[in-house]
């Protein structure tokens, strides 16, 4: 008997040592408290009463807004404040400050090493595994892994986070909770720890290219190991092997060559992705197999010439991107990431900076397939503080941590072509700053010596004198359009990114008078322009960096801030300015709608369709007789203007203006302006020809009448589906200046996700399903939650005084 049961105890380990990686999502099942509990952590605690919530979830985004909430008085150094002020609506006035805790089981199988993947949690998350506290991370955006082997048992088990985001830790709306995917993964004995394989293709020529794989493996056994890596091509051949056997080893990092025939080469119009399929066998046995997805394609940064892919000179067309997803909130969501993206791209946007964090591993895995740059940059301070309770109090001990997890965990991914180190940081003004910079950049470095490094500079005239610039790979600059040129010649690189630009504010379908060059104008209804000519006192109009790109081919590009709006950071609105909450900059609004900016950058940034947008709107009762200036944004060089049939002429682009031409001469370079056109109610029409003079397009706007009909439209990208409510006259033009309550009803099997209607100043909840139109115009978000086509949900929209509208919709 004894020796029957020692020979099953045999068996069931050896079992152990060879099984596979599995990896589970832990999306539901997560009961969650706002607010402390202590001794939530044992096991045996009671959370029967808690919220049940799936993650990724965000705790604060469909609260209440509050003036109250984050209200701080602050002196912004770098935006030349004198004194302090006020802020209200710095973090977009919801409550993400406090405690809360988030418990739920689950289940181990019989397995060698277990551990648990957190892609981010906001913040300073405690975590604990059947009452013993196994991690601490403390900065919210850092993914991070911790191996649980020796907590957890067989069956059941449970796993409580507890997280704590204080006050005046962050510039704009952080989110709250456990915002990101966390993965419980199990491998056997011997397995690739997390982020342990980095693929390179040191060479790369259009007949073959070499990819170098090498793979980190950790092994308790006594026993040799093989390694087998495999390529798998776009269309799922595999193209190369290497298989090799190692010595028994508790650590082995094994280094493998692969050659492959006439590569499909990554690039922004083709993002022909690799895998690389690795197995970890044990006496002919798999204990683990992991893919991992790569691109072969060159980089280079090429001093006075700029910045080319695969050998082609290429500008990059930037923006910046704050994590948050406005209605939705920070909980990162893929398709509506994808939504985001494709807008982008279809603006002819070919690159995202990260501002001023990591991102969620979602994002990075969109761009990669999409075919969209990345520059990825870790955190917003170094050791001097912009926030009272920020990361400069865990700098010290973590940022070197954190920016080595940072480019492990993304170094494979092929967008990425550029790591940051740091933005806009206050140790830019010591003359010892260039030491941190040659710090971190050589831990950057050290993990990957295949992509250069940027700083994010704003404090030029400091910079020029002290030698901070001098170490960067990359020198990058905030805005400082005027310092441009004598960046480049004083700084060795011999190159300059526009690492943050514009900073235009504006807010769809809202037009000042008269038209003019306005830096940090403020109006009683606190908005800003919709002819894109409004700025910060730091920064500049579009046509300022187009004309940069255009003249200089040592500009290799920008990131404009910001490719859309977001909580937080109100400029110019900025100092006791509620219900201000949310940002002007974005060139998309935050209900995910496109300002006429939008057009302005397609026109100059889409080169594979024509552009042809008129603003602005032409129903302005009470202007009758009054200069009401038309733009037209195309790319198309010449168009004529139409009032009510009446020729107002033609316009050609002026190439004579320079970025740093004054008033609104620059404009005219990228715009086709009519100043002196007087407002009466009927029909403007644009005629567009082209370079040969023959007509190439049309585009009317006519008067709108009062408001009789909604009219919806709907984009859908996976399970997730944005609905566009549009309030129309009777002959479907749109009606700019209503603001119709607007109800949204789901029936059926599907979940509302949220709404969002671009009024920096609305203070109705994004959760509600009531809300005003902002510019006759207002988005929410609907999620199928496993419908059929015998049991669908239903979508009901009404509007007192209009007719209902009704959609249904269905599973794909």
């Amino acid at each position: 008997m004894k020796r029957l049961l020692f020979f099953l105890l045999l068996s069931q380990s050896v079992a152990l040592a060879f099984a596979q990686r599995s990896e589970t999502l832990l999306s539901d099942g997560w009961h969650f408290l706002l607010g402390d509990a202590p001794g939530a952590e044992a096991k045996d605690y009671d959370d029967g009463r808690w919220q049940r919530v799936s993650v990724p979830h965000d705790w604060a985004i469909h609260k209440p807004f509050d003036r109250n909430n984050d209200l701080q008085s602050v002196r912004n150094i770098q935006n030349g404040e004198k004194k302090v002020h006020l802020k209200t609506g710095r973090t977009g006035g919801l409550p993400y400050m406090g405690k809360g805790w988030y418990r739920r089981h689950f289940t181990v199988k019989a397995s060698g090493r277990t551990w648990l993947y957190f892609d981010g949690a906001m913040s300073r998350a405690h975590v604990y595994v059947n009452g013993q506290q196994v991690a601490f991370q403390p900065y919210g955006y850092g993914a991070f892994s911790v191996d649980i082997t020796e907590m957890v048992c067989p069956g059941d088990n449970v796993l409580a986070v507890s997280i704590d985001n204080p006050a005046y830790s962050s510039r704009w709306y952080p989110g709250a909770g456990l915002f990101r995917p966390v993965t419980l993964v199990e491998t056997g004995a011997s397995y690739v720890p997390q982020w342990g394989i980095q693929v390179t293709t040191p060479v790369v020529k259009s007949d073959y290219a070499i990819v170098k794989a090498t793979v980190s493996v950790n092994s308790n056994r006594q026993d040799s190991l093989t390694i087998c890596s495999e390529v798998v091509a776009p269309n799922g051949d595999v193209v190369q092997n290497y298989i090799q056997q190692y010595a028994p080893t508790s650590q082995l990092k094994a280094v493998h060559h692969l050659r492959i025939s006439h590569p499909k080469l990554w690039s922004v119009d083709s993002p022909s992705q690799y895998t690389l399929r690795t197995k970890i066998s044990v006496q002919g046995k798999v204990t683990d197999e992991t893919t991992t997805s790569f691109g072969i394609r060159n980089i280079e940064y090429i001093p006075h010439e700029g910045f080319f892919l695969n050998g082609q000179h290429t500008k990059i067309k930037g923006v910046c991107v704050h994590h948050d997803l406005g209605a939705l909130g920070a909980a990162v969501d893929k398709d509506a990431i994808r939504m985001r993206l494709k807008m982008l791209k279809d603006m002819g946007c070919n690159a995202i900076r990260t501002s001023h964090n990591l991102p969620s591993s979602m994002l990075v895995e969109l761009c990669s397939e999409m075919g969209l740059m990345l520059m990825i940059e870790p955190f917003d301070e170094w050791d001097a503080p912009k926030c009272e309770n920020g990361f400069h109090h865990f700098f010290a001990e973590e940022a070197d941590n954190v920016l080595r997890n940072m480019v492990r965990h993304f170094r494979n991914a092929p967008c990425v072509i550029l790591w940051g180190i740091g933005n806009e940081v206050p140790n830019q003004r010591d003359e010892k700053g260039f030491r941190m910079v040659e710090h971190l950049q050589a831990i950057v470095h050290a993990e990957d010596h295949t992509r250069p490094v940027t700083v994010c500079m704003d404090q030029i005239p400091y910079v020029l004198k002290n030698g901070f610039a001098a170490p960067v790979d990359i020198p990058g600059i905030n805005y400082n359009t005027w310092n441009y040129a004598k960046a480049w010649k004083q700084w060795d690189q011999n190159l300059i990114l526009g690492s943050e630009t514009a900073s235009t504010v504006s807010s769809r379908g809202v037009y000042k008078f008269p038209l003019a060059l306005k830096a940090m104008a403020t109006y009683s209804d606190h908005q800003s322009s919709g002819y894109d000519t409004e700025y910060c006192s730091w920064s500049n109009v579009p046509d300022v960096d187009f004309a940069l790109s255009d003249d200089n081919p040592w500009y290799i590009g920008q990131f404009v801030w910001t490719g859309f709006d977001y909580l937080g950071e109100p400029t110019p609105y900025n100092n006791d300015a509620w219900p201000s909450h949310s940002s002007l900059f974005g060139i998309i609004d935050l209900a995910n709608l496109p300002k006429d900016r939008y057009y302005l950058y397609r026109s100059v940034w889409n080169t594979d369709s024509h552009t042809l947008h008129v603003l602005p709107h032409w129903t302005w009762p009470g202007r009758e007789g009054q200069v009401t200036p038309v733009m037209v944004y195309t790319d198309y060089p010449e168009a004529e203007l139409f009032l009510n049939g009446k020729s107002m002429g033609r316009q050609k682009k002026s190439d004579n203006a320079s970025s740093e031409s004054d008033s609104l001469a620059i404009l005219r370079r990228y715009r086709l302006i009519w100043d002196h056109v007087r407002y009466e109610p009927g029909t403007i029409e644009v005629v567009a020809y082209d370079g040969h003079g023959k007509i190439a397009d049309k585009k009317k706007i006519s008067t709108a009448g009062r408001p009789a009909a909604i009219q919806v439209s709907f984009v859908r990208e996976g399970l997730l589906t944005m609905f566009t409510v549009t309030i129309t006259d009777k002959n479907g033009n749109l009606c700019p200046q209503s603001n119709n309550l607007i109800n949204v009803t789901v029936r059926g099997k599907a979940t509302f996700c949220g709404m969002a209607n671009g009024d920096p100043t609305c203070l109705t909840s994004l959760g509600s399903r009531q809300m005003p139109v902002f510019g006759g115009q207002l988005t929410f978000f609907v999620r199928n939650d496993n419908m059929t086509g015998k049991n669908p949900a239903v979508v009901k929209i009404t509007s007192k005084g209009l007719p209902t509208y009704t959609e249904t919709i269905y599973n794909q």
